[in-house]
This record gives C-alpha cells, structure tokens and sequence, in this order.
C-alpha cells in the first residue's frame, strides 16, 4: 500500500492555526501523509502577527531536497513566501524533481491585514511560480494586487477569476471571504476547459476563520494527491472547509480570530 502524498511548502505559525501547522492538520484529515518545508518561522496567535523571520535558503532548499529525493510528493501545496530568494529555490525544486501537480496559495496578506511578503516577490511569483502550478486560490485583496483593479461585490468575482486565468494561463479559485454577503460564492475558473465552477455557501457568525486559506489550498493538494480531478478536488475541499468550520464556530481558543476544527471529519 501506498500514502498518497502531500508536501507543504509554507510558513510556521505558532499560534497552530494557520500555516503549516494547518496545513499538515488539514492533509492528515483528508487521508494523505504530510511532509513539510518551513519557509519561514511567523510569530503570532489568535490576535495578529507580531513578525516573521525567514529561514536561510540553504535550510528551505534542503527540506524540499531531504523530501523530495526520499518521499517524494503527489501534491505539493505552496503557501507563504516572503521573497524573491525563496521562490526562485522552490521554483528550481519543482523544475529539478517534475513535480506534476501544485496549489499555490498566493498568500500575500493576513487576516489580520499584516503584509506577509515583499512587494519585489510579487513579480517573481508571477513570473516563475505561477507558471508551475495547476491552481491558484487567491482572496478577493491578493486578487486585486495581481489584477491591478478592484473587486468590489459578488458579481465582480466570477469576471476576476476569469481575468486572471487568462492573465496568468492558470486554473483559478477566488475565495469570497471578504465580502459581507450572507451567502457566499467562491469561483472557480478551470483554465484548461475554459469553464466556471460556483461553490456557494453560508456565512458563519464566528470569529473562527484563521487559517481557512491554508486549509482550503492544503485540502485541494490532499484530493489532487489521492488522484481526483481538478473540479472534484475543489468540491470535496470545499466541503470539508466548510465543515471544519461549522463544527469549530463555536469554540473558543485565544483572544482573537481562533482556528477552524480540522478534525471534524473523524470525531464521533
């Protein structure tokens, strides 16, 4: 037998709700092994980020190498990178090991509103990673960066996410999260069938929502990694975000934005 296999490429949080603490969560949750490169070392908690420290590149090249040449990956899920150095090592990676299947998060902002990457990065992530993946998911402020224009209601949303898979030549989820809609629709534009997927859901009163960018990304990584299709993927992600965080609405854990419940899929 064989693990369907998850590699996170993406930051520490030590307050355990976002990041790859999230991320290797969310991949245990959906069934996959998870194997990680830590790119950076944020610290934070519930409330905000308080700062981030880069790890050398030397140390993130030999994580991805150490897995990569011993594990190996089905899926590789990419998320926060704070500069130009550090994507072009992950970009080389992927190049030197064929890694077929990639979700990159382009986490540029956090909830809490703190910039989370150099503004020299955007342009090489759009220049040598963007290339590489199979989808991006983006929120609706890392959206407006990359297209250079407002989105500024549920309408706007689906003519974006189609802007920039044609921008960018890459499949595209656009999250809604940032609207003040009582339901909300994510879209997603599969580039290669030149098509769009709606996922709607209901807001949740709760301030449990750090986090559900990585566990969306590291949950499409996990139904790619077991060999679904790219809109299937998306769907049965979908769902166990919005499971996770239904089951975690109304717990408490900090003083600010707590996590969603991760493992809500295998409690009784």
């Amino acid at each position: 037998m064989k693990y369907s296999r998850v590699l996170t490429i993406a930051g520490s949080d030590s307050g355990g709700g976002a990041g790859v603490q999230a991320d290797i969560k969310t991949i245990s949750a959906c069934g996959c092994y998870a194997a990680s490169a830590i790119t950076a070392i944020t610290v934070q908690n519930t409330i905000g980020v308080q700062s981030v420290v880069g790890l050398p590149i030397e140390a993130i090249e030999g994580q991805m190498e150490a897995v990569l040449s011993d594990i190996g990956a089905d899926c590789v899920k990419i998320g926060m990178l704070h500069s130009s150095e550090v994507i072009h090592c992950i970009a080389k990676a992927l190049r030197k090991h064929k890694i077929e299947k990639v979700v990159l998060d382009t986490v540029m902002v956090s909830t809490s509103g703190h910039r989370l990457i150099e503004e020299s990065a955007i342009e090489t992530l759009i220049k040598e990673l963007i290339p590489l993946a199979t989808v991006i998911t983006p929120n609706i402020p890392e959206a407006e960066i990359l297209l250079g224009e407002r989105i500024n209601s549920q309408e706007d949303l689906i003519i974006a996410a189609q802007k920039l898979a044609r921008k960018f030549n890459v499949s595209v989820l656009l999250k809604a999260g940032h609207l003040t809609n009582d339901l909300l629709t994510d879209y997603f534009y599969n580039n290669e069938k030149q098509r769009s997927l709606a996922l709607t859901s209901k807001r949740l009163d709760t301030p449990n929502t750090h986090g559900t960018g990585c566990t969306l990304s590291s949950a499409i990584a996990s139904m790619l990694a077991k060999g679904y299709e790219i809109e299937e993927a998306i769907q049965k992600a979908k769902e166990y975000l919005t499971g996770a965080i239904e089951e975690g609405a109304n717990y408490q854990i900090g003083h600010g934005h707590g996590p969603v419940c991760h493992f809500w899929n295998l409690w009784e």
